[in-house]
């Protein structure tokens, strides 16, 4: 966990363990790696225990802590590191901003620039400077390294104290190409929330869909939007529903939203609608026929 200390300058420095990591004695060598630091030891720092970096602090305050980059492969590699703002795409999966404004932007380095030699874990110890009108809540982050031709990266889950509030609102909710129901979840609050969903459709004769609530694979991130689709495979040929999509989320998040939807089968309509045409064009033209003939005799 980060610590905090008011007015702390970060020295610069890289911390190199003096331990050295056994190369495997026949399967390939791994790639590099980057993990929150564990301590002391020469295994990569993943296999230590933290998945993420957690930090909290008041506005104003200076975090310390640090990442270990793990080098298992016979020769030095050289390694660039930054700090980057989580954010969600438009369907909900988590990326970086292109440009770090908030958490990314707070981040400092011992080295931005680290040199690791072979078979070598360093460890590389960063800042993140929580600026004095910082608002309370989660600001997602990660400290992203690159170096050896790929990138690879730490979330950094940064909470800066003070009230806190969970709250979503459900919207545009619309039945989609007949067989699936979209929707947009938008996070109102200053923390990160896993939604929950449950869907309910009734149709003149009653209930055609009931699919109880359920964890979404989504993060939503504080003031973000997502669109997000429901698949609905056995939705009824002919009928008109009511669609009703309910988001709920810890601290007592909850939302819904209706639509209505009328299903016609269009298809068969079409075909009915040409047999009958058909079917007219011939009886007229029987009729006419006949009048033909009777003018004739």
């Amino acid at each position: 966990m980060l610590l905090a200390r008011r007015g702390w300058v970060l020295v610069a420095g890289l911390l190199v363990t003096a331990g050295v990591v056994a190369a495997p004695a026949v399967a390939a060598t791994p790639g590099w790696t980057i993990a929150p630091s564990a301590g002391g030891g020469t295994r990569p720092a993943a296999d230590d225990g933290r998945p993420y970096i957690y930090a909290e602090g008041t506005p104003g305050t200076v975090l310390e802590d640090k990442v270990a980059v793990t080098n298992p492969t016979g020769k030095a590699l050289r390694v660039t590191l930054r700090g980057a703002d989580a954010d969600n795409s438009a369907d909900g999966a988590l990326g970086l901003r292109e440009k770090a404004r908030d958490t990314g932007a707070w981040i400092g380095f011992a080295a931005k620039s680290v040199k690791i030699p072979a078979r070598t874990r360093a460890e590389v110890p960063f800042t993140v400077t929580v600026p004095a009108g910082a608002a309370p809540g989660d600001h997602p982050g990660a400290i992203v390294a690159s170096g050896g031709g790929r990138d690879a990266g730490v979330s950094v889950r940064l909470r800066v104290s003070g009230p806190t509030l969970a709250a979503l609102t459900v919207e545009h909710v619309h039945v989609k190409n007949g067989d699936s129901i979209a929707y947009d979840v938008v996070n109102r609050g200053n923390t990160t929330l896993t939604p929950r969903l449950a869907v309910r459709a009734d149709g003149v004769f009653g209930s055609v869909l009931d699919r109880r609530t359920r964890t979404l694979p989504v993060e939503l991130l504080p003031g973000r939007r997502v669109t997000l689709t429901e698949p609905w495979p056995g939705a009824p040929a002919l009928d008109s529903v009511d669609v009703r999509v309910t988001v709920t989320a810890g601290g007592g998040a909850a939302d819904s939203a209706t639509t209505t939807a009328r299903f016609v089968p269009w298809g068969v309509l079409g075909g009915a609608l040409a047999v009958l045409a058909g079917a007219g064009c011939a009886a007229f033209w029987y009729v006419r026929r006949h009048r033909d003939r009777r003018g004739t005799t």
